[in-house]
């Protein structure tokens, strides 16, 4: 998965939204105002994911691309590095991990008007 892959998987998702809140190179998506993935345009492909923290140990100790996310939690977040190297149905499968985590955390209002 390139880039555009992962801009289009996650903008396809509900409510979600694409944002450069930090700077002019880190694209955060968001859905519910909640930060579910981020990824930085200029360097090499890498996505930050947010991750159930048993989980997260768990991928880090079997691919060693994954790291806790730097300028994160590292317990509830993962950096994969190489991204576009990685097996793209375990990519996606992270995402959703990651979307579906945050979307469980909303207010019920809000939860309720997104169609998973």
């Amino acid at each position: 998965m390139h880039i555009d892959e992962f801009r289009e998987y996650c903008l396809a998702k509900p409510m979600v939204t694409e944002e450069l809140p930090f700077d002019e190179t880190t694209l955060v998506y968001k859905v519910g105002g909640k930060i579910f993935a981020l990824t930085d345009m200029e360097e090499e492909f890498a996505i930050a994911l947010k991750c159930d923290p048993e989980y997260a140990i768990e991928l880090r100790q079997r691919y060693s691309n994954i790291k806790g996310a730097f300028h994160m939690n590292k317990t509830h977040w993962n950096t994969v590095y190489e991204a576009a190297l990685m097996d793209e149905q375990l990519l996606k499968k992270l995402i959703d991990h990651s979307f579906e985590l945050i979307v469980s955390r909303l207010p019920l209002k809000v939860r309720s008007q997104i169609k998973i």
